[in-house]
């Protein structure tokens, strides 16, 4: 069952049961979201990445998947205030975007192979987000990435 936290027109929060039907009900969630924030310019990196991401958690952790999204805009006063987030570059609006599990090991990074399976979804965060990274939790992690946000 998915949790609706929080939304409003800076943040969308949900919480996905680890369950392998979570990843598509996070993507279309997503996905309208961005639509009805009038970002469809980065919907089809942003539901990747958070395809990827989920999976990456439903694989290794057991408990709820948290998925946010976040507006930042340096010129509207909307930053990153929360801790473990290095705060917003002041070069222009981005969309924040943040994965939480209750498994505490961080994301490894590594090389996949052609023949492969898997190994590519951190690769992918990091070639496609303007930035992204880690932090611990009381009771896990959060995988975050940040887009920026074009003609904004």
């Amino acid at each position: 069952m998915i949790g609706v936290i929080d939304t409003d027109g800076e943040r969308a929060e949900w919480a996905f049961p680890a369950e392998p039907g979570s990843v598509r009900t996070a993507r279309h969630a997503v996905r309208g979201t961005l639509r009805e924030w009038g970002l469809d310019a980065v919907g089809d990196v942003t539901v990747l990445l958070v395809s990827e991401l989920v999976t990456n958690s439903l694989r290794y952790a057991s408990g709820p998947i948290g998925v946010r999204l976040m507006r930042l805009d340096p010129a509207a006063g909307h930053g990153s205030d929360h801790p473990g987030h290095p705060g917003h570059p002041a070069d222009g609006p981005a969309l924040l975007v943040e994965i939480s599990d209750p498994l505490p090991d961080p994301p490894r990074e590594r090389v996949a192979h052609p023949d492969d399976e898997g190994g590519r979804g951190l690769h992918l965060v990091a070639a496609s987000s303007q930035r992204w990274g880690t932090r611990h939790g009381k009771t896990g992690k959060t995988v975050w990435f940040e887009l920026a946000l074009p003609g904004e």
